[in-house]
């Protein structure tokens, strides 16, 4: 009875660590997102400061002329969207009219079909709900601040690099180089997701802006741009992404076929990005099943939104090089790779016993 007890605490203590540091992660997502997101930006620019550093560069300026650089890209793709998004904001009265029309009617033709009356379904005005502008206020002031917080974040970080690989020093054991190791590793992993995602997200936002031009999308630049960031969030991303914008080709066009194609060429740029693009671009560096990069969208969104949603995936893939490198949680770090090769191994050593045994049916 005892030896049953200690695996079954075990388990509990497991589960309670566990609910605790997401409830942690919950709380504290004020403090802890802008940290993640610095962090993981201070790794994905460390090259590009660390290059300017061997050029004698003082090591603030560089962080800084990195910053800037960076910044000023963001600003330029903002300022050639900022037409494109007053002219969509201009254009809601008439999307919202177009909506209402054409939902009235196909409301009145799905009544007259099923034989209800007037009153057999709710009117579209019920659908349509003002929104509550203090709560949409507080929240563009609080992402305002968490933006304004990671520059300085990055700042640090990065400032500080050769303290914290001190620290990391003085607090493994008899200066045992394996943490060092991992956090190498790590930052190669947070380093090939986001600069492998970032040339993704480009070249998607190219080919979606030629093909939205030719369709005569009327903000296709925007359009493109959305479809492609909303491509970070696998799966759940590009599915409302894309029928975001078939709905607004829906209301803006008079027949289906802009409608139809646009869905098409949309699932064919996926394809295209899924089998080419990304397997091209990033590679295999993070090496994550699909079923784990699912339950991580689902827990990222659940704890941290949108934010959770893009920032669990590379920390999927850093808690699995954790897991892998203590021998009690590597059964756990298996379980969240892509262990094909694994499969294939197997599939050749049958094939060398095939090969065996036709060996000695033939030499008897």
């Amino acid at each position: 009875m005892p030896n049953t007890v200690i695996p079954i605490q075990k388990t509990a203590y497991k589960l309670l660590v566990f609910v605790l540091v997401v409830w942690i992660l919950k709380v504290g997502s004020v403090i802890i997102i802008p940290l993640v997101w610095g962090a993981f930006f201070a790794f994905a620019l460390y090259p590009i400061s660390n290059w300017l550093e061997e050029r004698r560069f003082p090591r603030a300026l560089a962080i800084a002329l990195t910053l800037i650089l960076v910044t000023s890209f963001v600003l330029t793709v903002l300022y050639f969207l900022t037409d494109q998004v007053l002219g969509l904001i201009g254009d809601i009265p008439e999307i919202k009219l177009a909506f209402e029309t054409k939902v009235n009617v196909y409301l009145g033709e799905f009544r007259n079909f099923f034989g209800l009356g007037a009153t057999g379904l709710p009117s579209t005005s019920e659908f349509l709900k003002q929104q509550n502008m203090e709560s949409a206020i507080f929240e563009a002031g609080r992402s305002l601040v968490l933006l304004g917080v990671i520059p300085l974040f990055i700042f640090l970080m990065l400032y500080y690099k050769d303290f914290y690989v001190e620290f990391l020093k003085r607090i493994s054991k008899d200066g045992n180089p394996a943490i060092l190791i991992w956090v190498k590793e790590s930052g190669s992993v947070i380093q090939s997701y986001l600069l492998g995602m970032l040339m993704v997200t480009g070249i998607v936002s190219l080919i979606c802006g030629i093909v939205f031009y030719f369709l005569g999308i009327k903000y296709f630049l925007l359009f493109a741009v959305f479809i492609a960031v909303m491509n970070l969030i696998p799966y759940v991303g590009v599915i409302f992404s894309s029928l975001l914008l078939v709905f607004y080709v829906l209301l803006t066009t008079e027949t289906l076929f802009y409608p139809l194609a646009t869905l098409i060429l949309l699932w064919l740029i996926q394809l295209i990005e899924n089998n080419l693009i990304t397997p091209f671009v990033v590679g295999a560096k993070v090496r994550v099943n699909a079923f784990a990069v699912i339950l991580a969208i689902l827990i990222g969104a659940y704890i941290w939104g949108v934010s959770g949603m893009v920032l669990f995936i590379p920390m999927v893939g850093i808690l699995k090089i954790s897991f892998e490198r203590i021998p009690s949680l590597a059964p756990y770090g298996y379980l969240l790779g892509d262990n094909n090769h694994v499969i294939e191994k197997k599939e050749n050593f049958w094939n060398l016993l095939v090969r065996k045994v036709k060996n000695k049916k033939e030499a008897n």
